[in-house]
């Protein structure tokens, strides 16, 4: 059982071959720079190169000395290095003045050197001249070469001739569509629409399917949603969110990206934000005692800098930066700006005695007034920040997209934007093109995804190549993302959950679809008490049970919902609308709806509940329900399972109080929200909208407490063992078999062909094929599908975008 899976799984760990032997890690910034500087700066930094050493860059380091290298990448203990620090003989030890080396420095010399000397970007003992451009600019774009008008590929193709390297060759059209597909919406492309695109002999096809995949709002959101989640550190889940000290933004963020809102608007809003999408500006409210560098408002600071700017302002928060020019001043004056009260500066966790003046980074395009409310002073920030003269803004976000489809950014890493790009004429193009139309991310995503660049065979890299000194040889491979990982495994086999967990609607607003609803309440005081509680009903008879049905429900301030007995939803936040899938909760017959909806605020104050459900039957016919004068209320609160047990109470008709505060303010999320109600083949649910589990972060999917621009690009040991046999994956391939068992198979042979173009695009070659065909047997078994399931999903073919 499963040697084959077993055996691909070990040739998967040789495919990933650095993840495999991880030294221990250390931090660059702060366990290295801070040693180098302390034993070796005095003859080896700046200026000083004694014996030829110069420790200035690590191209210098790993250049050497008069007597050659000095470090062997991934081998401390045959380091020259290492011996010297280690070393007795006062004439060979180095430092040779002051103390030597404490045991601790050389166990993180060590596993430095072992863990590839990693080097953060840009950093350099002595300062290089180079600083990025505040402002935009526009390159002239070289001439176009052999019909190729893409301005990615005017570039790159005159960079290519000036270092004389051959332009990659261009990909085929399968290669082409399991790529763009994974890349834009995240998902395998089907079988029978890869083949109607390899049958299509229309020049632009490729263009075409790029426009297409665009277009579907749906999968484009769910697709980036966890790029922004782990960017905006936003979960469903996880430290904060129970005790308020996190607020989730995914409400907001969903409906951001299903409408492609432009990127400045974007950032605006989560820089001076409303109510939905304040989350992120919160940060964490961390329990207990916390250093001076986790404060939120510090948070803010360290969360703008690194998301919209690409900067390290984390260093800057504790003391002057060792790895850039910012210092401790400009990451608390960046902090003051969202403070509601004085700001001190703390330098290493220890108060200064100084306040910090409320200040942006860049003062050329503007500058924040600090006697402002901090509301005032944010909304100021919020316009410097997507200033059209602020370069840095575009620049970053054109930086980040480009790394998603291209495997490396032209600046890397993507959050070390203070350092040069290795093209800088590509780089500004992109972000004035950005600009150009209206900040709109999916124009820069066509504009890459349609070069020939883009579509061009994937480089091949050596195992272990040192990727400093970087030169553009093609796009890379990239792993699936555990949301990928997971989602094509939930296509192919169809076990896809019905059930998630964000906060989301997912369509858009039909602005076709009329709805019916009202807003009511309780007869009585108007405006109701604070606190006033009231249970609503209505029930209605179905003919049959429906095929799809949905429905929306909000209220101020809260509700529980009931349907047929059952608890189907509750929520606390009058300024959203929840979406409710019915299927399950409705019946032949009689049918009840209550709800207990309750007034918030201190005194007095409008309160009402809207409901509105909508149906399909298998026939075609439609129907709905929805809060009218029709429903009845009772000043009693139903038990749990939605039923009044207080005899005494006695039903009323309910009040219209359409002339609250709310209809203008929800019309467009009730739309959205019923669009779905009744669609029959409703989209697939995807990972992005789930809570992690032990299979997603095995898979890399991050805790998102931090920051995370950037997932591990390599597979561990322990991550391919967990892959060959963890408990998640088979259950769900178990599960998954059976269900491709159950399919109407003409042959096994039928089923390896289709399975193959499911997970990798390709027809199954003849070796391939004969040995899936004896696995799965001469008529498809659970078990034997199983097996291939697992021996599929194991190929670096299916585990990466090439």
């Amino acid at each position: 059982m499963r040697r084959l899976a077993i055996a691909l799984a070990s040739a998967l760990t040789v495919a990933f071959p650095r993840g495999a032997a991880a030294a221990p890690s250390v931090d660059f910034d702060h366990d290295i720079v801070p040693l180098l500087r302390k034993h070796c700066a005095e003859c080896h930094a700046g200026d000083k190169q004694k014996g030829g050493l110069s420790l200035n860059t690590r191209e210098t380091l790993m250049k050497g000395g008069e007597d050659g290298p000095v470090v062997k990448t991934g081998d401390a203990a045959h380091s020259p290095l290492i011996e010297a620090v280690l070393a007795v003989d006062p004439d060979k030890r180095m430092p040779p003045k002051g103390p030597a080396l404490e045991p601790g420095e050389v166990a993180r010399l060590r596993a430095w050197i072992d863990g590839g000397v990693v080097w953060t970007e840009g950093f350099a003992f002595k300062k290089p001249a180079y600083e990025p451009p505040l402002r935009p600019r526009r390159p002239v774009l070289p001439a176009v070469h052999r019909g190729r008008t893409n301005l990615v590929d005017r570039i790159l193709d005159a960079q290519l001739a000036r270092s004389r390297q051959a332009r990659p060759a261009s990909i085929d059209d399968a290669t082409f569509a399991r790529r763009v597909h994974l890349d834009l919406v995240g998902l395998l492309p089907k079988p029978e629409a890869l083949a109607a695109f390899l049958a299509d002999r229309r020049p632009d096809k490729r263009a075409r399917l790029v426009d297409g995949l665009l277009a579907n709002d749906v999968g484009y959101a769910e697709h980036w949603l966890s790029f922004w989640n782990d960017l905006l550190r936003n979960d469903y889940a996880g430290t904060g969110y129970i005790d308020g000290g996190r607020k989730g933004i995914a409400t907001w963020l969903y409906r951001s990206l299903l409408e492609n809102k432009p990127y400045d608007q974007f950032a605006r809003e989560l820089v001076s934000p409303g109510a939905e999408s304040e989350g992120f500006s919160r940060g964490i409210q961390w329990r207990g005692a916390v250093s001076a560098g986790q404060a939120v408002p510090v948070q803010f600071a360290q969360s703008v800098g690194q998301t919209f700017l690409g900067i390290n302002l984390k260093c800057a928060s504790c003391h002057d930066s060792f790895v850039d020019r910012w210092k401790l001043q400009e990451a608390y004056g960046l902090a003051a700006i969202y403070a509601d009260k004085p700001l001190e500066l703390h330098r290493c966790d220890k108060p200064t005695g100084k306040m910090a003046t409320p200040a942006w980074l860049f003062p050329e395009i503007g500058q924040i007034d600090p006697t402002k409310p901090a509301p005032e002073r944010l909304a100021a920030l919020a316009r410097l920040l997507t200033h059209p003269d602020n370069g840095r803004f575009t620049r970053t976000i054109v930086n980040r997209l480009w790394h998603r489809l291209m495997g490396r950014g032209i600046v890397h890493p993507v959050d070390a934007m203070q350092t040069a790009p290795w093209n800088a004429d590509l780089l500004d193009a992109l972000a004035v093109d950005l600009a150009d139309h209206r900040y709109d991310l999916k124009s820069t995503l066509a504009l890459i995804c349609k070069s020939a660049a883009y579509q061009s065979r994937a480089e091949v890299r050596r195992a272990g190549q040192d990727d400093h000194g970087y030169h553009y040889a093609g796009p890379r491979s990239k792993r699936l993302t555990a949301e990928q990982f997971i989602d094509a495994l939930w296509q192919i086999t169809g076990t896809a959950p019905e059930r998630f967990d964000a906060p989301v609607v997912r369509s858009r607003n039909d602005p076709s679809l009329r709805t019916s609803g009202r807003w009511i309440w309780a007869v009585g005081a108007n405006p109701p008490p604070a606190g006033d509680t009231v249970t609503f009903r209505r029930t209605f008879e179905l003919a049959a049970a429906p095929v799809a049905a949905g429905a929306a429900i909000t209220a101020d301030n809260s509700y529980s919902l009931f349907v047929n007995g059952k608890k189907a939803k509750s929520d606390d936040n009058w300024e959203t609308v929840e979406y409710i899938d019915l299927v399950p909760l409705l019946r032949a017959g009689t049918n009840e709806i209550v709800v207990l909806g309750r007034n918030g605020g201190d005194g007095p104050n409008p309160a009402g509940v809207f409901f509105e459900g909508h149906w399909r039957f298998k026939d075609g016919r439609t129907g709905k329900v929805a809060t009218d004068g029709d429903w009845n209320f009772v000043r009693a609160k139903p038990d749990d399972h939605g039923q009044i047990k207080d005899t005494a109470a006695q039903w009323q008709p309910v009040a219209i109080v359409d002339d609250g505060p709310w209809r203008d303010r929800i019309g467009n999320d009730v739309g959205a929200a019923l669009v779905q109600a009744t669609v029959v083949d409703r989209p697939m649910v995807r990972t992005a909208l789930l809570k992690s589990d032990l299979l997603q972060r095995t898979l890399g999917r991050p805790n998102r407490e931090l920051i995370v621009s950037t997932r591990p690009d390599d597979l561990s040991t322990l991550e391919a063992m967990d892959l060959s046999n963890g408990p998640l994956l088979a259950a769900m391939l178990s599960e998954g078999a059976k269900k491709l068992v159950a399919r109407d198979w003409k042959s096994s042979e039928a089923l390896v062909d289709w399975l193959y173009r499911a997970a990798v695009a390709r027809p199954p070659a003849k070796p391939e094929l004969a040995l899936a065909r004896a696995t799965v047997g001469p008529k498809p078994t659970v078990e034997g599908v199983e097996d291939l399931l697992w021996s599929m999903i194991l190929l670096p073919e299916f585990q990466l975008v090439r």
